[in-house]
């Protein structure tokens, strides 16, 4: 339940269309309920924005099919990252709920309700086509979190030039998501051209000496852009939530 829905409680309430009984029994759930295996966090779109997120690694099926039944009754989209096509298969044979499985950035997601677009637009941009699942997570979880998103791909170092044609898209965009494995240095080149925040997101893309990311991790965390700021290697889901507040400070709905 988000803030206008509580709101909108309230009005029926005050305008008699629903008792206080009726009004407790749809609130009676928050801040959280419980089941036997998780606490599932019904408040957290009102102190957050954005409602709870399914980590599917570590879950079964059935669970992930529970908490998905659990979010959707509040009548918000849900959405679940890291879900291979076989899980998506078994989750959706253990519910009735109609989902949706978006292969490039491996989620499953639940469409109930159309969500108002924030103004403004996040870029995200990848230094390399092996980049690009990251990216497509990124992606997905802006587009469910209300964004408009502009994807740039395969501009990395290694032919700078490509980058150039782009920089008016980078200039005008709110926040900039930049996905890059190897050495990572994209990210500070983006982030020496443009004047809003860039998130780096170091992937695990990259021969032995990169260590599965590391390298580019260390490497985005001593950039020398000052507006850079890094989340964790992979974690394209992290960039575009922290981008999708940053872009609704920004610009509102």
């Amino acid at each position: 339940m988000d803030r206008k829905q509580i709101e909108q409680l309230f009005e029926e309430v005050k305008a008699g269309k629903m008792t206080i009984h009726q009004a407790v029994e749809k609130l009676r759930h928050l801040p959280y309920e419980q089941l036997e295996f998780a606490s599932v966090d019904h408040h957290r779109h009102i102190r957050c924005g954005f409602p709870e997120v399914i980590y599917c690694p570590g879950k079964t099926p059935g669970q992930a099919a529970k908490i998905f039944e659990t979010l959707a009754a509040t009548g918000n989209n849900v959405m679940a990252t890291r879900a291979e096509q076989a899980f998506f298969e078994q989750v959706q044979a253990a519910t009735s709920l109609k989902l949706e499985y978006e292969a490039a950035a491996r989620m499953i997601v639940l469409r109930q309700k159309e969500v108002e677009t924030t103004k403004g637009y996040i870029a995200i941009v990848t230094a390399g086509t092996a980049d690009m699942p990251v990216a497509a997570e990124a992606e997905m979880t802006a587009k469910m979190l209300g964004q408009q998103v502009k994807m740039i791909h395969d501009v990395g170092v290694a032919g700078l030039h490509r980058l150039l044609n782009h920089i008016p898209t980078l200039q005008k965009a709110a926040v900039v998501i930049v996905v890059a494995g190897m050495e990572g240095a994209l990210a500070s080149v983006v982030g020496g051209l443009v004047d809003c925040p860039v998130i780096a997101v170091p992937t695990s893309v990259g021969y032995g000496a990169s260590f599965e990311g590391l390298a580019a991790l260390l490497a985005m965390l001593n950039s020398c852009a000052s507006g850079v700021s890094v989340v964790n290697i992979d974690n394209g889901f992290g960039a575009a939530y922290s981008a999708s507040l940053i872009n609704m400070k920004i610009n509102g709905k």
